[in-house]
């Protein structure tokens, strides 16, 4: 029993990884299923376009994980508040962005160590441990892509194709995970 529990441990930052690509992924097939105009539509003067929290999402990216351990994650020339305006006119432009935002954590994450968990990063000047400066993104980064995927989902409507377990298909997908035909990770 105790060899089984051993199996499944991973280090935190490989899950933290592996759960920030999912992510990744979850916003990509998201975006896929809009048209090039959707990326671009709000719902109303409120509300955000899919193309304004993915320029969002990048200007913070860059700000947070650029010089990740030695600079300030709020980086000086970073303008936030920009990032809500004019965002890329293109699905090439846009796409361009995301990558580059998701390049800087990347780099900065997978280089690092477990011994580096409790190092200290500062944000705005505050002081965060590497695993609380992980896990702020983790959450921020999840809120906004399921804001991306609300996006799509409404854009699409009958037309959507379920990221997860369609309705009426759980126990189908249950079945599988037990038979081993299927992971929940």
């Amino acid at each position: 029993m105790e060899f089984m529990a051993h199996k499944f441990l991973t280090s935190y930052l490989a899950d933290s990884l592996a759960v920030f690509r999912v992510y990744k992924s979850l916003g990509e097939r998201a975006m896929a299923q809009v048209s090039d105009e959707q990326l671009q539509t709000a719902l109303d003067a409120e509300s955000n376009s899919i193309a304004v929290i993915v320029k969002h999402l990048a200007g913070n990216m860059r700000s947070r994980w650029s010089d990740f351990l030695t600079s300030d994650g709020e980086k000086p020339d970073r303008n936030r508040d920009s990032e809500f305006e004019t965002p890329p006119s293109t699905r090439s432009a846009l796409v361009e962005l995301w990558e580059s935002g998701w390049r800087c954590l990347f780099t900065a994450l997978e280089p690092l160590q477990d011994s580096d968990l409790d190092r200290t990063v500062y944000i705005r000047g505050e002081p965060h441990s590497v695993m609380q400066a992980i896990n702020r993104q983790i959450a921020h980064y999840a809120l906004h892509i399921g804001q991306i995927i609300f996006l799509a989902k409404h854009l699409q409507s009958s037309r959507w194709v379920s990221l997860s377990i369609p309705r009426g298909k759980s126990g189908e997908f249950n079945s599988r995970v037990a038979s081993g035909q299927a992971s929940q990770r």
